[in-house]
């Protein structure tokens, strides 16, 4: 089952009761309002039904029962900043019943191992990128398609750096010099809310496979909480590049992340992608992915499962 997206961007009081999302506006319940209007106004959600929470707003209060029940559901909590970015994520510790079991396979991968699956990422997230230039632009990717089939175990030769300088070069054509470097530059405002999503759907799909996302099979910043949940999600990137641009296409280039363009980036998880020759939504694809990364790590597949965009 799809799980729902939510995003609360206006003060709220959030708690639990009966295993429901229980939201109460505080402007509602201070008011002088009749009894009855105001538990009207109450509005409440099956917790098993979400996937992720978005909090944008610092007059949101939760309550420690609601958080608890949210983490046993492994839904991931993504908590916004002053600038309306998100800067932090909570996902639970354990979900997998064979836990220890699954980490033994994790931290006992070879380092030979490691370094063919970051290969398998890296060539599959340079098709993507080709796939978004070719499709968007019509632009010449030859020598991407001829990159990613030369990179190597572990990219010795950063085919993965090669291809971006040329995938940004051309991503964003109308603005000379663009650079992933200035984080409140339009539109890396847009890519890294729309990376954010990503991060926590790959996130929550990793603890759900039992492995540890600290433990990454390329990333490894001593001070990086999610190195694995980077690794994985980067053939996932260009999903949001493409969202991003359509965003653009629409809208023109503008200094101010919209309501609506939060509202575009959040429908990601339903975003259909091509996984296994099958089309699903790419919260489910992502689950594919941490599966058979697994199995790899298990040594009942080779091959890490990715989508094809």
């Amino acid at each position: 089952m799809i799980k729902r997206t939510l995003y609360f961007g206006n003060p709220a009081y959030l708690s639990l009761k009966n295993s429901q999302l229980v939201l109460r506006l505080p402007e509602v319940e201070k008011s002088d309002l009749p009894e009855k209007f105001k538990q009207d106004a109450v509005r409440t959600m099956p917790i098993e039904d979400l996937g992720i929470v978005v909090i944008d707003n610092k007059q949101i209060t939760l309550t420690n029962g609601l958080i608890e029940k949210l983490l046993e559901n492994n839904v991931a909590i993504i908590f916004c900043g002053s600038n309306h970015l998100p800067i932090g994520l909570s996902l639970p510790l354990y979900k997998n019943t064979t836990l220890t079991e699954r980490w033994h396979y994790q931290m006992e991968a070879s380092l030979p191992l490691k370094k063919q699956l970051w290969q398998q990422t890296i060539q599959q997230k340079i098709l993507n990128q080709a796939a978004v230039l070719k499709k968007e632009y019509n632009c010449v990717v030859k020598n991407m398609l001829i990159w990613s089939n030369e990179v190597r175990s572990g990219d010795p030769d950063n085919f993965e750096g090669r291809a971006a300088a040329y995938y940004w070069k051309n991503t964003f054509p109308d603005i000379d010099n663009f650079t992933r470097d200035d984080d409140d530059f339009f539109p890396n405002s847009l890519l890294n809310y729309g990376y954010a999503i990503l991060r926590a759907i790959v996130a929550r799909a990793l603890v759900s496979s039992g492995l540890v996302v600290q433990l990454g099979i390329h990333h490894h910043n001593k001070y990086n909480p999610y190195c694995l949940a980077d690794d994985i999600m980067e053939p996932y990137r260009p999903y949001v590049d493409e969202v991003v641009i359509e965003i653009i296409k629409r809208d023109g280039y503008s200094e101010e992340l919209t309501t609506q363009h939060k509202k575009d980036l959040l429908s990601i998880p339903v975003i259909d992608v091509i996984i296994e020759n099958k089309k699903r939504p790419l919260e489910v694809a992502v689950s594919t992915t941490t599966a058979s990364l697994f199995k790899c790590f298990s040594g009942e597949l080779r091959k890490i499962s990715y989508p094809q965009l």
